[in-house]
């Protein structure tokens, strides 16, 4: 069976999981010190009253040695706390990757942003997803912007939409784009990954699972509230679950470290060239979606406004037992990033109050709600 032939399954059984700031001189060891005590009792609410069973978080600010925090443990059974080098699933952060293949593919005359769906994938869309292909952009299954619904087990999925009206997030795009990589290198998208992205960038602790789909050591325990429908359930172990139909749009693993430097080389253009560069960061409104508050998404990535006006790039992602946000200034001088690995603890108000911490010092001595 050919590897395009054998994603097209996962269209039907995806599953629902799941301006820059602070670039002046570098701060004092002095100056760093609240800014760190500030996170790290982000962190340990997050594993206290927020009942997470582990988050990290490490900073890095310019030139000055990271930052790295952790609370709570690693594994529920012998208490081991997390620590520095631990992979873990980043879920929807996969999609930064998946752009960026195919960004350099369309760098490289492989593809065109303006090539259609079914250019490439030719009764995909019309067989397996009710829509048509021939309106849909390859820009637009970056952007989502495709009309194409997230798929839902056990729900009817919702009809299509007409391409190009508004945001919907659907890991259908990516999965799409995902199959469109491996139509246009007669390659996997894992492979691809490896060769444009892990390798020039040396992310040893980053890789798309193969069919073994297991994570590398040392790894923290992942744990879930939900089964993989998304229904509530007992806290259960789903470090070893196949979490294989996530793919393109949400399948990776990464580390703290590997994630500061591949966001670091994609906001510092190192990736991709500029006009391509420009294309990943034009952005689309999420107004009205149900999605993530106060943020705009490109191609892969998306812009998030603090309370203090700052404005930071980057991704976040969630998947059974893990949840994971990547975040920094538009320089990628400042960056920060966080796992947790449970995945019922109030993610986004947890991560919240941790980047308001970093880039908005005022905003972080208020009262936490």
């Amino acid at each position: 069976m050919s590897v395009f032939r054998a994603h097209a399954g996962l269209l039907v059984a995806a599953l629902t999981v799941a301006g820059s700031a602070m670039t002046g001189p570098a701060a004092s060891a002095a100056e760093r010190a609240p800014r760190h005590a500030a996170l790290q009792r982000v962190l340990d609410r997050a594993a206290g009253e927020g009942g997470v069973p582990g988050i990290v978080a490490e900073l890095r600010d310019g030139h000055a040695k990271p930052w790295f925090g952790t609370a709570g443990v690693a594994d529920l059974k012998s208490r081991r706390e997390r620590r520095p080098g631990e992979h873990f699933r980043i879920g929807s952060f996969t999609k930064a990757f998946t752009g960026t293949v195919v960004l350099q593919l369309a760098a490289a005359g492989r593809l065109s942003l303006d090539d259609t769906v079914a250019k490439w994938l030719p009764g995909m869309v019309e067989e397996h997803l009710g829509g048509d292909g021939t309106k849909i952009t390859i820009r637009r299954l970056l952007n989502h912007t495709s009309g194409l619904p997230d798929a839902v087990p056990g729900q009817p999925t919702p009809r299509p939409e007409e391409p190009g009206r508004r945001f919907i997030y659907s890991k259908v795009n990516y999965t799409l784009a995902g199959m469109i990589v491996e139509r246009a290198t007669s390659s996997t998208l894992a492979e691809e990954i490896d060769r444009r992205i892990a390798r020039p960038l040396r992310l040893t602790g980053t890789y798309l699972p193969g069919a073994d789909n297991t994570m590398r050591d040392p790894h923290a325990r992942h744990y879930s509230k939900f089964d993989q429908a998304g229904r509530p359930t007992e806290i259960h172990d789903v470090t070893d679950a196949d979490l294989s139909w996530a793919g393109a749009a949400g399948g990776m693993v990464s580390t703290t470290s590997d994630l500061h430097r591949f966001l670091r080389a994609l906001l510092r253009g190192r990736l991709l060239p500029p006009a391509l560069q420009k294309e990943m960061f034009t952005t689309v409104s999420t107004e009205g979606a149900d999605w993530v508050p106060n943020t705009r998404y490109g191609l892969g990535v998306y812009s998030q406004k603090l309370s203090c006006g700052v404005t930071l790039w980057g991704g976040g992602g969630y998947i059974q037992g893990s949840v994971t946000y990547a975040m920094g200034d538009r320089k990628g001088a400042h960056t920060l990033v966080s796992n947790m690995n449970g995945d019922w603890n109030d993610h986004l108000k947890t991560f919240h109050q941790l980047f308001e911490a970093r880039f908005c010092p005022a905003a972080s001595q208020r009262p936490a709600r």
